[in-house]
């Protein structure tokens, strides 16, 4: 049985938004930062004045690790090998997730990628990325 998450109180918009499709950071109402993961208070500037803005869902691999022997082998034994990957938003913010649609050895540093959503309950759809499909 694979772990899902468990909104909070301060994360429920954020997974809210992503069972809608959308891919969404906190944004500071005082000095306009960017973040994930979900804070009571901006990081730059401690203001508890914030919104839930909605980004764009492009993406650069920033780093990245293969997974060859998970921590729970039943939750993901049909996954090996996967890759947890850290990506930073268009916007700015990194955000830790998981990098799909591609073989390990295909990611490259900086690679262009774009969100995907992949509901696991009803309730809970889960943000990963895969290689950016070529713009016009």
């Amino acid at each position: 049985m694979r772990p899902v998450p468990q909104p909070t109180e301060i994360s429920r918009p954020f997974w809210e938004a992503t069972r809608r499709g959308e891919l969404r950071v906190q944004r500071c109402g005082d000095c306009g930062r960017m973040w994930w993961t979900p804070q009571l208070a901006c990081p730059e500037c401690l203001s508890e004045r914030y919104e839930w803005a909605r980004v764009s869902g492009r993406a650069t691999l920033y780093s990245w690790s293969v997974v060859h022997r998970p921590a729970d082998p039943v939750a993901f034994a049909d996954e090996i090998p996967y890759v947890v990957a850290i990506v930073q938003l268009e916007e700015g913010p990194h955000m830790l997730t998981n990098v799909v649609g591609c073989e390990p050895g295909e990611l490259r540093a900086r690679m262009p990628l774009e969100v995907a959503f992949e509901p696991l309950t009803d309730e809970i759809t889960l943000y990963k990325f895969r290689p950016a499909a070529a713009r016009s």
